[in-house]
């Protein structure tokens, strides 16, 4: 057995397989991996509102003893129902809790584990995933161009909304890395349009292309145009806001693929400030500046090692999750170094 991804996450949790009582979740998408916990202790509930129904444990603290999420599991409630349990795994291993469960599956209470971007080898993942019964592993990676347009495409729909071609090209590239911040900023979009009938490009750069959460322009910006301080400003304040490092190296990858493009028609003769005018998606004004500078300060072919450099970066946060924040920020400062120096 292997961790169930795409179609097949999504069919399992659309009818949660009850001879698979215990589910982790994992992955570098913290929305995904909240969103589908709540789904599945919705579905595994008699009444969600039963605050007995309910059990939330600490994998840290489990760890200490393990056995206990075996009793817990197996417990006969006292008014009856189905119950569940949610745990939060941490650094330290409650595995052998895990695989007692697993050898004994509970019939009545669904477990689910809520863990971050674990390695193939981490034990807890290798037991769910090994698991012939009993258990389950479901990856929660961020977004795929496609799913992000779905994600629109519902969120609006819900709303009685449709939207611009041209509109729904720049929000899709603004969304991704976490779920639910994606949701929230669909549903704050779906609320400014409300009554319009159809969301604009105007509407998605009003509302969307400033939010801190996804907005990752200043980091970004800063980096390309030379400003080092600033990156390192701007990208503290990410992480605490909880983002993604991986979707501040998609942000940057965009922006340099979109520089090196631009920076090729100015080669042609085309004057910058025309071309970032007219292109496709639209520049927001507010990015102007800073992207004439880039331009000035970096050839095409310093861009085009920066993509590279980026794809490197983009790989290896992938490989080393948990220094993922160090490498993006180390990538970051590295073009913004060779920004101020110019090429």
């Amino acid at each position: 057995m292997v961790a169930l991804r795409g179609k097949d996450a999504t069919s399992f949790l659309a009818r949660p397989d009850p001879g698979r009582p215990i589910v982790l979740l994992y992955g570098p998408d913290a929305g995904l991996v909240r969103e589908r916990a709540d789904a599945l202790i919705a579905a595994s509930l008699d009444d969600p509102k039963d605050p007995f129904a309910l059990v939330r444990l600490d994998g840290d603290e489990l760890a200490a003893e393990p056995s206990r999420l075996v009793d817990e599991a197996l417990a006969i409630p006292m008014f009856g129902g189905r119950r569940a349990i949610r745990v939060r795994a941490g650094s330290r291993s409650f595995v052998a809790g895990v695989e007692a469960l697993i050898s004994s599956p509970p019939k009545e209470c669904r477990v689910v584990i809520e863990a971050g971007d674990i390695k193939p080898d981490n034990a807890l993942r290798k037991a769910c995933e090994k698991a012939t019964t009993g258990a389950v592993a479901i990856g929660c990676y961020p977004d795929a161009e496609a799913d992000i347009a779905r994600l629109i495409d519902d969120e609006l729909r819900g709303s009685n909304l449709q939207i611009a071609k041209d509109a729904k090209a720049v929000l899709t590239s603004l969304l991704g890395g976490d779920r639910q911040a994606s949701r929230n900023e669909l549903r704050k979009l779906a609320l400014y349009a409300h009554g319009k009938g159809e969301v604009t490009l105007d509407d998605v750069i009003t509302c969307v292309s400033d939010a801190s959460d996804l907005k990752l322009d200043a980091i970004v910006d800063a980096a390309f145009s030379g400003k080092p301080i600033v990156v390192e400003t701007e990208f503290a304040k990410a992480m605490v806001a909880g983002t993604y490092p991986g979707q501040i190296i998609l942000a940057a990858q965009r922006h340099a693929a979109f520089l090196h493009k631009t920076s090729l028609v100015v080669e042609g003769g085309t004057p910058a400030a025309v071309v970032l005018d007219s292109g496709f998606p639209r520049l927001h004004f507010s990015r102007k500046a800073a992207a004439e500078t880039a331009l000035r300060n970096l050839s095409t072919t310093r861009l085009g090692q920066i993509i590279e450099q980026l794809a490197s970066a983009a790989l290896e946060t992938r490989r080393q999750a948990t220094l993922g924040a160090a490498i993006a920020q180390r990538t970051l400062l590295s073009i913004a170094v060779s920004a101020r120096r110019r090429s």
